[in-house]
């Protein structure tokens, strides 16, 4: 979507950790953290696919895969700027409804159909409200 509307769409990543996976904060930390390292969206891939097999070591291999100074990324994840951003994601989620992961939004509504018909159908919509 974002290649075909380059001009029109961004993404606007938030966290949502679920309460219900025990690495799930340790995993939006870790990634909050490599985005301090340049890193973000690689780790945010690699978390999402290994999202059934967290834990401390796959968070780490993951860290070391993508060249991260696994020290310095440990250091960050408890960095109260990254805790504060998480929780104010989390609550601002709680807010929108979302109660699960992934959950899409365009422009404020809720994505049903995340087919790339559906994403093109709701980014042509949000852009024909914003023209009223």
């Amino acid at each position: 979507m974002l290649k075909q509307n380059p001009e029109k769409v961004k993404v606007v990543f938030k966290n949502f950790p679920l309460s219900g996976h025990r690495y799930a904060l340790q995993a939006a930390e870790a990634a909050m953290a490599a985005a301090r390292q340049g890193k973000f969206w690689a780790f945010h891939d690699k978390l999402f696919e290994n999202y059934n097999k967290l834990n401390d070591q796959k968070i780490k291999e993951i860290a070391e895969s993508l060249g991260l100074d696994y020290k310095k990324l440990q250091e960050e994840m408890k960095s109260p700027a990254i805790l504060e951003k998480i929780e104010s994601d989390k609550q601002e989620g709680e807010e929108a409804g979302v109660n699960g992961t992934p959950t899409v939004f365009v422009n404020g509504y809720p994505l049903l159909n995340r087919s790339p018909q559906g994403f093109q159908q709701a980014i042509d919509e949000a852009l024909e409200r914003l023209k009223k």
